[in-house]
C-alpha cells in the first residue's frame, strides 16, 4: 500500500545514515503538509487496546498512565477518558503538536521525548504503561534496550499492556514494521516484569496480520 510505502522509504533511508528513529518526525512533518498519510494513525483508540479494557476493566482512581509513541492521542484520550492521569510522549515534536491541536481541551500531558533518553523522573512512576507497535518499528539491535526502557517506567504493582505485530522464531524479518517472536517478547520478564497473560491473534487489517499481546505487572 502506498502509505506504508513512504513510511519504509523513510525508514530505510534513515538507518543508512545512522539514525534510525528520525524517520518518524520526517514522516509526520510529511503528513502536516498533506504530502504523506501516517499508516497507523487510524484516528480511534487502538481496538486490541479496548477490547482488553472491555474484558479486564481496571481501577483508575488516582492513577497515572503512560502511552509510548502517542502518534495523535488517540489512545492517550481514551485512558483519560477512563480516568487515569494520563501522560503521552512521541519523539515526533510534530506529532505532539498534532495531538493538542486535535484535542485542544484534553487533560493530557503530551510531551516530546526520546524513549531512550526518557526523563528520569518516569522511572517506575506509571500505575498502567500502554505501548502498541513501537517496539516492532525499531532495528532488532536496538529492541532490548527499548524493552528495558519500557519496563523500567512501570511502578511496582503496576501494569504494562504491550501489544506488537509477532512472527515465529523461524520466520524472516521482512518489511518493516519488523514483527517480534515471542523469545524477544520475553525481553519484557528479563527486565523485571512478570508475565501476566499472553495472546496470540489476528486482526481485521487487510490482509489480517498476526499480533501478540502481552500483560506484564511489576512484583
Amino acid at each position: 500500500m502506498a502509505d506504508r510505502k513512504r513510511a519504509r522509504e523513510l525508514a530505510a533511508a534513515y538507518l543508512a545514515k545512522g539514525d534510525p528513529t528520525g524517520w518518524f518526525e520526517a514522516l509526520y512533518k510529511e503528513a502536516e503538509e498533506g504530502k504523506s498519510v501516517i499508516p497507523w494513525a487510524d484516528r480511534g483508540a487502538n481496538p486490541s487496546l479496548v477490547e482488553f479494557w472491555k474484558a479486564h476493566p481496571q481501577s483508575t482512581v488516582a492513577r497515572q498512565a503512560l502511552v509510548i509513541a502517542c502518534g495523535l492521542g488517540d489512545d492517550a484520550e481514551q485512558l483519560a477518558a477512563w480516568g487515569f492521569a494520563t501522560t503521552a510522549f512521541d519523539i515526533s515534536e510534530t506529532a505532539v503538536r498534532t495531538a493538542r491541536k486535535r484535542f485542544p481541551q484534553s487533560a493530557v500531558s503530551y510531551q516530546a521525548a526520546d524513549l531512550f533518553l526518557a526523563p528520569a523522573e518516569w522511572k517506575r512512576k506509571f500505575d498502567f504503561v500502554f505501548d502498541a507497535n513501537t517496539v516492532q518499528a525499531l532495528p532488532v539491535e536496538l529492541r532490548v534496550q527499548a524493552i528495558q526502557k519500557i519496563a523500567a517506567f512501570v511502578r511496582p504493582a503496576g501494569m504494562l499492556l504491550a501489544i506488537v505485530r509477532g512472527r515465529e522464531e523461524n520466520e524472516p524479518l521482512g518489511e518493516s514494521p519488523w514483527p517480534l517472536t515471542r523469545s524477544e517478547m520475553n525481553e519484557f520478564v528479563r527486565a523485571g516484569l512478570r508475565e501476566e497473560s499472553f495472546e496470540e491473534y489476528f486482526d481485521n487489517e487487510e490482509p489480517p496480520a498476526r499480533r501478540f499481546r502481552g500483560v506484564y505487572t511489576r512484583p
